[in-house]
């Protein structure tokens, strides 16, 4: 009998820890996009003429329960230059994070700019693309 016991016991706790939840912080955890909006992710430039600086603004709203600040914006090239929004931005309000872009060399381009907001630990990611075609070379 105190077999019998012992293994129902141990039966149920068994079962008991196999009907839990998933609360592991990854079941849980936030991303920037939860927290802040584009009206887009991604921007071609088209063809743009090779040394010639753009700029391109990626819009976004606050759609949290408060106000969040942009820790960082770190581009995947030295030749891509984001610009993040200093201090706070009030819940609902909105936003900008510039990018500038100036290629020295001529082809096809696809750079990210990673977007990290402060308390959030998966960051979302903007894109930009296009094709840098050579300048004129000067008449002689």
């Amino acid at each position: 009998m105190k077999k019998a016991v012992l293994f129902f016991s141990a039966f149920i706790l068994t079962f008991s820890l196999f009907a839990q939840t998933n609360t592991t912080p990854a079941a849980t955890q936030k991303t920037a996009a939860d927290v802040i909006k584009f009206t887009e992710m991604s921007f071609d430039f088209g063809k743009i003429k090779q040394n010639v600086p753009v700029n391109h603004d990626f819009n976004f709203t606050n759609i949290s329960n408060g106000p969040i600040v942009i820790e960082s914006a770190i581009a995947s090239c030295g030749c891509t230059t984001p610009v993040k929004p200093e201090g706070a931005v009030p819940k609902g309000k909105e936003s900008k994070i510039n990018a500038g872009f100036n290629a020295a060399n001529p082809g096809p381009f696809n750079k990210t700019i990673t977007v990290k907001v402060a308390g959030i630990d998966a960051p979302v990611q903007l894109r930009i693309t296009g094709e840098v075609v050579p300048a004129e070379a000067p008449k002689s």
